[in-house]
């Protein structure tokens, strides 16, 4: 069948919010939340604690994220759960009340849409929370409970808080605060199905599904997908799939994922041997690859998927789970440029979490965080980067949606060129501590005209010659830059 996605998305530039930490507002009818006791926003974050960032903050940070050149907002969840980051959800048809509540939400909707922004949801569907009100009735009543079928439980009695004993329910990676839904059951299925329903017909732009491979019932996804894209055939349906995810790309599911092959081969090319942590704590450090390496691996991600679903992908390098990649850099500086030079450049949406674009540091969760500075602390550098980067991907159409082709891979210089018919933009990279002399000799069907973007002192030449066209390159160490 033909691969359909959203044309929004390929034209989108993501923020991602954590929204108790991004701003805080509290407007006069809402002012109890005023006497709510909270946590320092510029104290350390804590993996329990509130800071009480809100909706209201975010609108009140809308003009700031439009003039950055966002259009397009992926917040995590945001529905009533006790816990910071809501991941436990205790009502899929409430807005947490610290948030602001319904009100709140209806009130962003309001104001993003007036400014073309998108707003996409964070659908927490293959576990619930303790406090659930269906699971919590299984807790009450235990077997007699009507919601029994809708969770997976192994046996009686249930021990959602001792962990001396069995706790005799499937839950998420073994949290037991997090219960896993048996989406087998037509009642859960049904319940799902609804409240991605539900937030679609208020004005949502689309779900990220978290844990999305934790699913395994057939047919569901499908359903979902069928769904949504009835009530909005433009909401976009982005899974968190870790890596390769073909069975869920087939057209019939999601429009993209949001995965990390791109995050670590780009980790591994720029960062290199100056990593002093991986980005999860779970997991090994990705090893260094040179620009060979680093070519074998995009190549390899862009013939994964058809096209169409490539250009829908949600990329980035940072997210609530990682630590931030200055911090994985050890707080080198030219990591976070190069890195986010090639994540404007490569086909998908590209995705900010909040914070990266004024030097937001963070290490392991929960530092990686933190709560959202005010201006004056704000790396004013690092934000003109991003401006200028965004800038150029709002302008040039083939960084959005023009063909991906590798022109030039050895030792640390990787060049590649974007190409939408007459367009074409030639982005260079060296990685490497070392000024790098190159030839190529591309074919292509014009040449650039003029340097667009250039960071650290990276230049080109360039020189027509009888019979071929040559691009004579003097990369300095740890630069790069757009030809166009």
């Amino acid at each position: 069948m033909p691969f359909k996605t959203p044309d929004w998305v390929k034209h989108a530039i993501f923020y991602q919010i954590f929204p108790d930490r991004f701003a805080r507002s509290v407007p006069p009818n809402q002012n109890w939340l005023l006497n709510v006791p909270l946590e320092d926003w510029n104290a350390p974050p804590t993996v329990q604690g509130y800071k009480g960032g809100n909706l209201w903050g975010v609108i009140d940070n809308l003009d700031y994220l439009q003039d950055l050149g966002i259009n397009a907002i992926y917040i995590n969840p945001i529905f009533s759960s006790a816990s910071n980051h809501r991941y436990h959800t205790l009502d899929y048809y409430q807005v947490d009340p610290l948030l602001g509540g319904d009100e709140a939400f209806a009130s962003l909707l309001k104001e993003v849409h007036g400014r073309n922004i998108k707003l996409v949801l964070d659908g927490t569907f293959n576990h619930a929370s303790r406090g659930f009100y269906f699971f919590n009735d299984i807790l009450e009543n235990g077997p007699h409970s009507p919601w029994v079928d809708w969770f997976k439980i192994l046996g009686w009695p249930l021990a959602p808080y001792d962990g001396s004993r069995p706790a005799n329910y499937a839950s998420w990676c073994d949290h037991r605060a997090l219960p896993e839904f048996n989406t087998n059951d037509p009642g859960a299925r049904e319940y799902i199905m609804r409240v991605g329903e539900h937030w679609i017909k208020l004005g949502a732009d689309g779900w990220r599904l978290d844990s999305a491979d934790y699913i395994k019932t057939p047919g569901f996804w499908q359903e979902f997908r069928d769904r949504i894209k009835a009530i909005n055939p433009e909401a976009y349906i982005v899974g968190e799939i870790p890596l390769e995810a073909n069975e869920w790309l087939d057209g019939t599911q999601f429009d993209g994922v949001s995965s990390l092959p791109f995050l670590l081969a780009t980790t591994s090319f720029i960062v290199g041997d100056r990593l002093v942590k991986g980005h999860f704590k779970e997991y090994p450090s990705p090893p260094t690859i040179d620009a060979a390496g680093y070519a074998e691996q995009i190549n390899q991600l862009l013939q994964l998927y058809d096209w169409e679903i490539q250009l829908s992908q949600l990329n980035g390098f940072n997210n609530h789970d990682t630590a931030r990649l200055i911090d994985v850099a050890g707080g080198d500086r030219a990591s976070l440029y190069l890195s986010t030079l090639l994540l404007f450049t490569f086909p998908g949406a590209p995705c900010i979490y909040y914070g990266d674009e004024i030097g937001l540091t963070g290490g392991y969760d929960p530092d990686c965080r933190k709560a959202f500075p005010s201006p004056e602390v704000w790396d004013r550098e690092t934000l003109e980067y991003h401006r200028q980067l965004i800038r150029l991907r709002h302008t040039h159409a083939a960084l959005q949606i023009g063909d991906y082709q590798t022109l030039y891979a050895q030792g640390q210089v990787y060049i590649f060129a974007r190409i939408l018919e007459a367009e074409i933009l030639i982005i260079a990279i060296n990685a490497g501590d070392e000024t790098a002399k190159v030839s190529i000799q591309p074919s292509l069907s014009s040449q650039p005209q003029q340097v667009l973007f250039t960071y650290n002192s990276g230049n080109a030449n360039w020189s027509n010659e009888a019979t071929q066209t040559s691009l004579n390159f003097t990369l300095a160490p740890r630069s790069g830059l757009i030809l166009g």
